[in-house]
């Protein structure tokens, strides 16, 4: 695995977490869970989608800074 595809793997996986936390926070998740009869388990839902894309964002930031910092000079 080459030291370019490390970092952009990380990048794309900062942005997942970006993207899941912002789709919970915008509302999406529960627009699409009413759509497909789920309103229901909204609560839950929203909680797990919320927690795992902070938990990806954290990670992979957390990566993708250290790997930044490392190799800054």
């Amino acid at each position: 695995m080459s030291q370019n595809y490390s970092s952009w793997a990380l990048f794309l996986g900062f942005l997942t977490g970006v993207f899941w936390v912002l789709s919970v926070a915008l509302g999406w998740v529960g627009t699409l869970l009413g759509a497909i009869g789920l309103g229901s388990l909204l609560s839950v839902i929203n909680f797990l989608v919320a927690l795992i894309g902070l938990l990806a964002f954290l990670v992979f930031g957390l990566y993708l800074f250290k790997r930044a910092w490392y190799n800054r000079g």
